[in-house]
């Protein structure tokens, strides 16, 4: 099911012997747009501390109480390597992280559940990747990020549509309040051309006039297959689930 990122954050953590703390926020592979960790925010149980956990280690959510269960127990957890999560993170620390958890590397190119992952055009990120950038990205750093149609500017970034079963975002939920007020509209990462990270910039390769006629973005309503398939013959793109 595809889900708010913004709404799973503050769902809480649970471990197998108790509360560990509420999602602060999601670090994503700028490549794949996989999540590929979940930033947890430990609060009074280890004041000061964040922790990461990968979404190999959920299980099964618990929607109706929005607690997300996780394979681990507080003491695991609190005995894994000291990470700074408000900095880059070092692929040596990563491989500190994942041989402590025993967790698949994700730099094997696996995602969770053998998911086919999204490709983004950037090829020169992607060769900085082989030479051991693991270039994640903060939820929370990109939101905000001005959105640039192919002729001119359409808004921000304000939300990320997130699979469940695949942790990998599918859209980003653009405010468009100065070209469209009241409406919001969403984008595929297949579909950007390019993200300016210096500049805070995402550059979409789509028209402002076919963005403005695209479906009908209800934020209030879960975005459903029936709406992904009009989305994607609106704009003749390849469908990610075919």
């Amino acid at each position: 099911m595809l889900r708010s990122a913004n709404e799973l954050k503050g769902y809480r953590i649970m471990a197998q012997d108790g509360d560990v703390g509420k999602v602060h926020d999601f670090f994503f592979d700028d490549d794949t747009w996989s999540i590929r960790y979940l930033v947890v925010d430990t609060g009074s149980w280890l004041p000061g501390r964040k922790v990461l956990i990968s979404p190999l280690s959920l299980g099964e959510p618990r929607w109706e109480t929005a607690t997300l269960a996780v394979n681990l127990t507080r003491d695991r957890i609190e005995n894994s390597p000291p990470i700074d999560a408000d900095k880059p993170i070092s692929r040596q620390r990563e491989v500190e992280l994942h041989e402590y958890y025993e967790w698949v590397p994700y730099w094997t190119g696996y995602g969770p559940a053998g998911a086919p992952l999204v490709q983004a055009k950037r090829p020169e990120e992607s060769r900085r990747k082989e030479q051991g950038d693991p270039h994640l990205r903060s939820m929370r750093e990109v939101t905000g990020y001005g959105i640039a149609a192919s002729d001119g500017d359409i808004g921000h970034v304000e939300d990320f549509i997130v699979e469940d079963e695949t942790w990998i975002f599918r859209y980003l939920v653009i405010d468009t309040r100065n070209w469209l007020p009241g409406r919001k509209v969403i984008v595929a990462p297949a579909w950007i051309d390019d993200i300016v990270w210096d500049s805070r910039r995402v550059v979409v390769g789509l028209p402002k006039d076919s963005i403005k006629n695209s479906p009908e973005y209800d934020p209030s309503t879960p975005v459903n297959r029936e709406y992904e398939m009009r989305l994607y013959d609106y704009y003749g793109r390849p469908k990610y689930w075919q």
